[in-house]
């Protein structure tokens, strides 16, 4: 059964999280410190029901014109922000992929080249080894993990380009395009968590349109040969 299009809109999801603003500017209320550094352009902004704990900048990569297909991983960016006296493990999960894991910037893990066949995020423990216990591929593995961030407290951690690494989202249940989005949880540990839509972003300049279709007929006109003689 195929679920109708998640287009973006304000709406209070149920005992989760505040959605405090949406391409940027300033959210309401009291905010701690460390959480109003940077705020992004585009994405949403999240705060906890005790104010200690708040999520910024929560967006889907954008993923080109013909956005992501069902089956695909996208980029997630988002900034986690702790202000509480003490630590705290951050687990993250989704309910419109099969997981979140975490990557490089620079080596994310490839787009899966067939929807219908489940792609392993990890090598397999009878796979060949090279000499140094490697896997023996000619493309080098991404640098994963499960998606769980050790955060210290007054503190914040960033997952976007400026830090060198994204959560990654495996696997989308479905197509996205700019204007819908995903449902991404930050569970504190502690009964403390929030849930709410990662936005896809749009493209910052205008896509180009589509090469012209040219028929036949159009084309042997502008080939320059005139066979009205």
């Amino acid at each position: 059964m195929t679920r109708p299009a998640r287009t973006l809109r304000w709406a209070s999801l149920p005992g989760t999280a505040l959605v405090v603003l949406l391409f940027g500017g300033c959210g309401a209320g009291q905010i701690a410190e460390t959480a109003e550094k940077e705020p992004s352009i585009q994405g949403v902004n999240l705060m906890a029901d005790n104010g200690e704990y708040a999520v910024r900048g929560l967006l889907i990569e954008f993923p080109g014109a013909d956005g992501y297909r069902a089956g695909e991983n996208a980029l997630l960016s988002a900034v986690i922000y702790n202000d509480s006296k003490g630590p705290v493990t951050v687990t993250v999960t989704t309910q419109d992929a099969r997981e979140v894991v975490i990557v490089d910037a620079d080596r994310p893990i490839p787009p899966r080249s067939d929807a219908a066949s489940p792609r392993p995020t990890t090598a397999s423990p009878n796979a060949s080894l090279s000499p140094d216990g490697s896997p023996q591929s000619g493309v080098p593995q991404p640098a994963t993990g499960p998606a769980r961030i050790e955060l210290p407290p007054l503190s914040f951690v960033r997952f976007n380009e400026q830090s060198g690494r994204y959560f990654q989202l495996l696997d989308l249940d479905e197509s996205l395009r700019s204007g819908q989005h995903a449902s991404v949880t930050f569970d504190f540990g502690n009964g403390q968590r929030v849930t709410g839509p990662a936005p896809v972003a749009a493209a910052l300049t205008p896509v180009p349109p589509p090469p012209p279709v040219v028929e036949p007929e159009e084309a042997e006109i502008h080939d320059g040969a005139d066979h009205s003689d």
